[in-house]
């Protein structure tokens, strides 16, 4: 048994390779029931020097019975994200579609947070927008934010986008 549960969790960690993981920094009760709100930062894993604060909510178990919904988390998330450091940018994606960089499950199976970064290249600026998603009924709860790489000392590892 415990070689199947080591062999899960190196698995998910294959999956998880290009995406950040969350640490968890603040946790702010709202109400009686245990809804809470939950802040996390995300460090992007091909932009160093950059730091997402994301915040969502955490509906509790008294919530959870009393509306029935026991599956399945709010939509809702903020995001802000700043230079923590010296930029160093790695080989991201400058599609407009722009590159997932962080993703969590908010519901037992189909729904996820997640946060995609998007390279502005007119304005050149990096943009993240914390947004959910499901297979079907696409939420528009949304957030943006944008870190300006202008006038900073930026390093491309493959050489800046022309």
């Amino acid at each position: 048994m415990l070689k199947r549960i080591g062999w899960l969790a190196a698995a998910s960690l294959v999956l998880c390779a290009g995406t950040a993981l969350a640490q968890e920094i603040g946790k702010v009760g709202v109400d009686w029931t245990g809804n809470d709100i939950i802040v996390e930062a995300i460090k992007d894993p091909k932009v160093e020097g950059v730091t997402c604060h994301v915040s969502y909510f955490d509906r509790g178990v008294i919530d959870r019975l009393r509306k029935g919904n026991w599956f399945e988390d709010p939509s809702d998330s903020a995001i802000s994200c700043q230079q923590t450091g010296p930029i160093t940018i790695g080989d991201i994606d400058l599609g407009k579609g722009g590159e997932e960089v962080f993703k969590q499950g908010i519901s037992l199976i189909w729904k996820k947070q997640v946060v995609n970064r998007i390279y502005d290249k007119a304005n050149d600026t990096l943009i993240y927008l914390s947004h959910s998603r499901q297979v079907q009924d696409g939420s528009a709860k949304m957030a943006l934010t944008s870190v300006p790489l202008y006038g900073q000392q930026v390093t491309w590892t493959k050489g800046k986008p022309q």
